[in-house]
């Protein structure tokens, strides 16, 4: 195939754009500079509204994961509008894009998130759940919506509603390490609140999946089949390290060190279950946690 790619240097996008390159699909990225001569590089400028129209004819998929970092800081009202300009506007305008286009892609797979859902406790959530409520999921919701331009043109829409991602290189996981590795680790809130992961070999697998030709569209979870509470994750991960996790973080000093963004990330409870994936037949690779933390911290066999 012949993919174009947004957010190819992120730690999804850079794994993604390793295998598929290895795998001998063509890869070229979508970058907010002017290319270099000879390299595979297509420009655009979300934030400006410029893209490169003519650059985009003939591919046969679009992958776009660009957007601002929903946890790298503070939810200020400025850092909350460049969170979701960044995914909606930027969404927005690659599928105005592509609707335009004489040979259009025939997929185009976009990262949403499992935000969409909201704080719902125990229920079990599926694509066909109703959307949550709260920032994030008044996000997520537009997002999706964004895409509408490309869906009318009769492009094959794929929206991945990506849950918490695990990787030893970035993300939460990332985050949790060091004071884990510490002995420092330790349930955030009650613990009960359900965490839907997914580890970052299988994400990859999983945008493979959803670039092939067939007939998954629409919303896919993006999340292994068992989720977890932030307990088992807690205990799981400490299992993994043998190290204790005996120091609890309340929920109110995450209020206090955060603010909003503890009761949307870290408090909030999505028990969500991947099953457009399964009715695809998406064979996961780690669909349990702890074989998939062994792997990631290289304690156990790759499958």
């Amino acid at each position: 195939m012949r993919v174009a790619v947004s957010g190819s240097t992120g730690l999804v996008g850079s794994e993604v754009v390793a295998t598929l390159s290895t795998a001998g699909h063509e890869v070229v990225r979508l970058v907010r500079r002017d290319p270099a001569p000879g390299e595979r590089a297509v420009r655009w400028n979300p934030a400006k509204g410029e893209v490169d129209t003519a650059g985009l004819e003939g591919f046969d998929a679009v992958l776009h994961l660009a957007g601002e970092n929903v946890g790298s800081g503070r939810w200020t009202a400025a850092r909350k509008a460049a969170i979701r300009d960044s995914r909606v506007n930027g969404t927005r305008l690659l599928c105005d894009a592509l609707a335009g286009l004489a040979r259009p892609p025939k997929t185009f797979v976009f990262a949403s998130a499992i935000g969409y859902y909201g704080d719902r406790g125990e229920e079990l959530l599926t694509e066909e759940s109703p959307p949550g409520t709260g920032y994030l999921a008044e996000v997520c919701r537009e997002w999706e919506a964004a895409s509408e331009p490309a869906a009318r043109k009769g492009i094959r829409v794929v929206a991945l509603r990506i849950g918490m991602v695990l990787s030893p290189r970035g993300g939460a996981l990332a985050r949790m390490l060091p004071p884990f590795r510490a002995g420092l680790g330790g349930v955030i809130g009650n613990g009960r609140q359900y965490v839907s992961w997914i580890a970052l070999d299988d994400l990859v697998g999983i945008v493979l999946h959803a670039l092939q030709p067939g007939e998954l569209r629409g919303p896919v979870n993006a999340v292994a089949p068992c989720p977890v509470t932030n307990r088992e994750l807690t205990e799981g991960l400490g299992k993994a390290l043998s190290r204790p996790t005996l120091l609890p973080v309340p929920a109110f000093a995450l209020r206090l060190a955060v603010g909003e963004m503890a009761d949307a990330l870290l408090l909030a409870s999505a028990r969500v279950v991947p099953r457009r994936l399964e009715e695809t037949g998406y064979r996961f690779r780690f669909p349990e946690l702890p074989a998939a933390l062994r792997h990631l911290l290289g304690k156990g066999e790759t499958p």
